[in-house]
């Protein structure tokens, strides 16, 4: 294909520029410098062609000037999407929010907009660093920063995850007063627990404290960010590991092993004292009423007896004789009442030949047999 016959290359003829024709290299020997003057001169009545019956003026320059004024100020729009809230600087000075939505501000150089997102839920970690490869999900652990001092004086290794959201109604504090958020969080963190584990025994702290420490140091991380006006809620607090030290928790297990086996034989004896004493309080607390029982009865049986010996006295002392017969009569019927009885008359045994015999055969053994 031959350029030169589609006048002026691959891209067609060459079209004339709005400056009007440039200075052809001819035979006059070579070019020459370009005159600005008339480059300007060309220029202007290049513009001056556009305008209404070809006069541009100042007023035509008027409207391209306000035109530009207009899409610089229209420039200044800006969108703040729904997790966000814009912070407004003029001259790089905070001067306002804005809530999601089509807002404004003046735009650059004079104006900038920053848009920190609210809603996004921040992990900070301290005492291991998460890392995920292609196949599994693995940590890596920081004994620099895990291994803290307990109230015994003892060393305890904890790892620990901090969640937390930069404050919707305190952003441009997040914004203008932390330069490394993440790294300041972090060691807000690490202060706040290290300073609740060195109030506490390290039995608790492995055992029973666990929710505890992570609403202690939740609540003092918060304090200190406010102090700083760091524009931050803490959300959660979560132990992900409270171990002793990797050198000594074989000899930490054992000893843990024996407090539960000591653990469990106290509670083993609580809940047999929990089940006898009551049995033998109970069992004492009858034996104690019968015995009160048994002494009322002994001394009413006794008041009633000594009440009817003096009844019987006074009336012994009225008629003796007949006295004397009735307790007689009385002590007779009452031996005689529950045992065997054979009377013999004995004026008419001599008469009739009856001879006494006694068995005593039968009473022994009846005496012998068991009740």
């Amino acid at each position: 294909m031959n350029w030169n016959n589609q006048g002026g290359g691959p891209w067609g003829p060459k079209r004339p520029n709005p400056w009007g024709q440039g200075p052809q290299n001819g035979g006059s020997g070579g070019g020459r410098t370009p005159d600005f003057e008339d480059l300007i001169k060309k220029g202007q009545d290049r513009l001056k062609s556009f305008a209404p019956g070809g006069q541009f003026g100042g007023r035509g320059i008027g409207l391209i000037g306000l035109g530009a004024v207009v899409l610089w100020l229209a420039s200044g729009l800006y969108t703040v999407r729904p997790d966000e809230v814009g912070l407004n600087l003029i001259f790089g000075r905070y001067v306002g929010t804005t809530q999601p939505g089509l807002n404004y501000n003046l735009p650059y150089p004079i104006g900038s907009v920053i848009r920190p997102s609210v809603t996004t839920v921040n992990t900070t970690e301290v005492g291991f660093r998460s890392s995920e490869g292609r196949t599994r999900t693995g940590q890596r652990d920081l004994n620099e920063e895990s291994l803290m001092l307990t109230g015994d004086e003892n060393i305890v290794d904890i790892d620990f995850a901090v969640q937390w959201q930069i404050n919707p109604a305190r952003a441009f504090d997040y914004v203008f007063n932390i330069q490394e958020p993440d790294t300041s969080i972090k060691a807000v963190a690490e202060s706040a627990m290290r300073e609740v584990i060195g109030k506490r025994n390290i039995q608790a702290i492995l055992t029973t404290e666990r929710g505890a420490i992570e609403t202690d140091v939740k609540q003092l991380m918060q304090e200190v960010l406010d102090t700083y006006g760091a524009g931050v809620v803490v959300r959660l607090v979560q132990l992900q590991k409270v171990d002793p030290p990797a050198q000594v928790i074989d000899a930490f297990r054992d000893v843990q092993a024996a407090r539960q086996d000591q653990d469990r034989a106290r509670n083993e004896a609580e809940t047999y004292a929990s089940k006898v004493v009551p049995e033998a309080r109970g069992e004492a607390a009858r034996i104690q009423q019968e015995a009160e029982a048994y002494r009322e009865r002994v001394i009413a049986e006794a008041s009633g007896q000594a009440s009817r010996f003096d009844q019987i006295y006074t009336e012994y002392k009225k008629a003796p004789e007949v006295t004397r017969e009735r307790m007689y009569l009385e002590t007779m019927e009452r031996i005689l009442a529950g045992s065997e009885k054979t009377v013999i008359d004995q004026n008419g045994a001599s008469q009739q030949g009856v001879v006494p015999y006694l068995p005593l055969g039968e009473f022994q053994k009846k005496a012998g047999a068991p009740k």
